[in-house]
């Protein structure tokens, strides 16, 4: 079993753990950043994340494991490899997520979802209605590290590794945008606010 506090650990020897002024994916502000790729560029803190994922699912009978592109596609492999099922990617195309490349999603398959950081929750949202949309019989979610400190409530069971409170600002309300900081940009897909 792994603890909060050693995967707290393998952020923090990761230098994952970043301070300054960024906009997140979700278009919010904040003063911190987990920077995920620089765990998951270590196969093994990923086959050791994932393998507490896997554990945590593992009576579930879990057919297939979705993740959201980027790092949620390395997660979702490596859990569904632990576990011994299928993974698929939801990829972004025209501003929707969806199964590409001729790959499907049955209905009523046992499915995960996995992601890397939640703050908004809109990736693990997006793939949860893209399996609803699939008729797919979801089971639950699971994410690396929740910065909502437990306050984005997504679907009925939702597993976080690691849960933080990571403040975060609405650009008109950013103290470091105040300050005239000077923000950075670290995410893959932005929401305009």
């Amino acid at each position: 079993m792994l603890t909060e506090n050693e995967v707290r650990e393998i952020f923090l020897t990761s230098n994952a753990l970043l301070n300054g002024h960024f906009r997140l994916s979700s278009g919010r502000h904040s003063g911190e950043y987990w920077e995920k790729f620089w765990v998951l560029q270590h196969p093994n803190h990923v086959q050791t994340l994932c393998a507490e994922i896997a554990r945590r699912y593992e009576g579930d009978n879990i057919e297939v494991v979705l993740g959201p592109t980027t790092g949620g596609i390395l997660l979702a492999f490596e859990v569904a490899r632990q576990l011994g099922v299928r993974a698929l990617y939801a990829e972004k195309e025209g501003g929707d997520r969806l199964l590409r490349r001729g790959l499907a999603l049955e209905a009523g398959t046992r499915t995960l979802i996995v992601d890397d950081i939640m703050t908004s929750g809109g990736a693990v949202k997006e793939c949860l209605d893209l399996a609803a949309k699939h008729e797919a019989n979801i089971i639950g979610t699971a994410v690396l590290v929740d910065r909502s400190g437990g306050t984005v409530n997504l679907f009925s069971r939702q597993e976080a590794l690691l849960t933080v409170s990571a403040q975060t600002f609405a650009s008109e309300e950013c103290p470091f945008c105040a300050q005239n900081l000077p923000i950075q940009n670290p995410g893959t897909s932005h929401v305009r606010k």
